[in-house]
């Protein structure tokens, strides 16, 4: 059987190489780039994943391989499935991932179904994980360098979508798809990485927040523990768990513990009162189909950039799970993922949704 394979090709390094190693490997590949957004529309000049420099960045490596290549526009479905979810989540006082629904509803499902109508067997990205196959299940695996494993926004994927994707860097370190692409000459070896949310510019979501709702942002309340009223703030949307910095003149170090918007209310509190071990993941994905028991433990990860830490898991539903820390965590997140480890197998991820579901 023809080794075919679709290579997602976003303009930059690692990308690249991951075609590069197809084509080694003797994959008969078409690379593409996903259209996202408009940058024009976002306000976004550099460092994306959709520009006109991006796109030729990404042609010129494909024609050095001999491949074909196509621009995929998916402007329409990227805005639905992806910014429009990032907005209303911030307008419902949760804190999301964009990068883990662009994961799920665009590469492996738009593009996905696209490499099923170019007959080919494979899709390829450059995300830094590792795809193991154990007799008849794929397991999901960390990357080699754990400074760059993506493993943790990858926890949706599919038994049928494993069986059919490549990840070629997730045995590799940085600096070798670095020196890869020099010795061969890729016009974007020495490119730096994109920045995180690609449709956000400098960091500033409140920004693009403003740009896409059709609501206006409104005032309300600072309060404490008990409910008082404390102060006013800017919005809900400006402020998520933890956070410190930017919340106004106060007598002494407050924290945002909770946002609530069904009455437009930022609760403040000490540091201590970020710290909690029990809390409810919905939407949850088993990569294997099912939980390997009905109570378990495991090691769980509750943000990308952070280390996973001890728990017990209690599987209530087919969808939905009770994580309870062995000690407690500081600002466990509603919108963000949790995800289920052992070792360096994920054994699937959902939506914080908070202490009750």
């Amino acid at each position: 059987m023809e080794k075919r394979a679709l290579i997602a090709m976003s303009g930059g390094v690692d990308s690249s190489v991951a075609a590069f190693l197809l084509r080694q490997q003797g994959y008969d590949c078409i690379g593409c780039t996903m259209k996202l957004y408009n940058n024009e529309d976002i306000g976004i000049k550099s460092r994306t994943c959709c520009s006109l420099n991006d796109v030729n960045d990404a042609r010129s490596v494909a024609y050095k391989l001999n491949m074909k290549y196509y621009v995929l526009n998916y402007t329409s479905d990227f805005k639905k499935q992806v910014i429009d979810k990032f907005v209303k989540s911030y307008e419902s006082a949760v804190t999301p991932n964009p990068c883990i629904d662009c994961n799920k509803y665009m590469k492996f499902e738009k593009l996905y179904n696209m490499a099923k109508n170019l007959e080919c067997n494979y899709i390829v990205t450059g995300h830094y994980a590792r795809i193991e196959k154990v007799k008849d299940k794929f397991y999901l695996k960390k990357a080699v360098d754990d400074t760059k494993d993506q493993s943790y926004v990858l926890y949706n994927l599919t038994q049928e979508q494993l069986a059919h994707t490549l990840f070629p860097l997730g045995n590799l370190h940085k600096t070798e798809i670095r020196d890869i692409a020099k010795e061969n000459g890729f016009v974007n070896a020495s490119k730096p990485d994109s920045q995180d949310i690609c449709f956000v510019q400098d960091g500033n979501y409140v920004r693009a927040i403003e740009k896409f709702s059709d609501k206006q942002i409104k005032e309300g309340n600072f309060i404490d523990k008990s409910g008082k009223v404390i102060g006013k703030h800017k919005g809900i949307v400006y402020y998520t768990i933890g956070q410190r910095r930017g919340l106004g003149c106060f007598q002494k170090h407050v924290y945002v513990c909770k946002i609530s918007a069904q009455d437009n209310t930022v609760m403040l509190g000490d540091e201590k009162d970020l710290y909690k071990k029990e809390f409810i993941v919905t939407n949850f994905n088993w990569i294997l189909g099912k939980p390997p028991a009905q109570n378990f433990s495991c090691s769980v990860k509750i943000r990308y950039k952070q280390k996973e830490h001890a728990a017990d898991i209690i599987v209530l539903d087919d969808n939905t799970v009770k994580i309870v820390f062995e000690q407690e965590q500081k600002a466990i997140t509603p919108g963000q993922a949790a995800v289920l480890y052992d070792g360096d197998i994920v054994l699937g991820g959902g939506t914080i949704v908070g202490e009750n579901g």
